[in-house]
């Protein structure tokens, strides 16, 4: 052997014998085994959960929904809809107005992180940043609320009615509740005059082009008669 190959294979052998030792501390070691079986399994995992598409039967059916709500509750009665219900319905009050959050309930069902504001007034919770039970049972105006949390429960509210239906209000004592058929009917009312209206409308925009026309072939007809005479 010249001593060239032997200088090369001297360079090749180090990297040899640490690829080897490697190997020999992983199996030699039954700790260094246990994690490697363990790394393993977790990139099996990972692998899996990523390729894996979920057949039809495993898939949660979607929760029927519910038909609209519209009506006012005392405090006592708000109490019902904590999400624990036949229906599963969850209503939240805030600032005196009441909104249905069913379709946030893995926020404001049962189990959920804000399950303490369901079926009661969340408007001091928000005020203060606190998820404990609201447990009174009367009404709660908020009149000892600073400035600051006011303004907190307001922008609560905002955010409510842009992401959540309105239901209703919460009622003082001795308040009475608003017949909201009343409304519906007079909403009912307007549709409909505004579907008449849009109809009238639109038979008139019709009817325009008809008497434009007539008027152009009676153009027509005159400047052909005196092209002739």
């Amino acid at each position: 052997m010249t001593a060239d190959a032997m200088d090369q294979t001297s360079e090749a052998s180090p990297p040899v014998s640490m690829f080897m030792s490697i190997v020999q501390e992983i199996f030699y070691s039954p700790m260094n085994l246990a994690l490697v079986a363990i790394i393993a399994f977790l990139v099996y995992k990972i692998i899996k959960d990523r390729i894996e598409v979920p057949s039809v039967g495993s898939q949660k059916p979607p929760e029927p929904e519910l038909p609209k709500l519209r009506r006012d509750f005392t405090v006592a009665e708000l109490r019902q809809y904590d999400g624990t219900g036949p229906d599963g319905r969850v209503l939240i009050a805030v600032n005196g107005n009441v909104f249905d959050v069913t379709r946030g309930k893995r926020f404001y069902g049962p189990g959920g992180p804000y399950a303490s504001f369901a079926g009661r007034d969340a408007s001091r919770n928000l005020a203060t940043f606190s998820v404990a039970t609201n447990d009174k049972d009367e009404y709660d105006d908020l009149s000892d609320l600073t400035a600051m949390e006011m303004d907190s429960v307001l922008e609560w509210e905002m955010q409510f009615k842009e992401k959540y239906d309105l239901v209703g209000k919460l009622l003082r004592k001795g308040e009475q509740p608003t017949n909201y058929e009343d409304e519906e009917e007079d909403t009912d009312k307007d549709s409909k005059a505004n579907d008449v209206a849009a109809a009238s409308n639109e038979s008139k925009d019709n009817a325009t082009p008809v008497a434009g026309d007539e008027t152009i072939r009676k153009r027509n007809t005159t400047s052909t008669t005196e092209e002739v005479k």
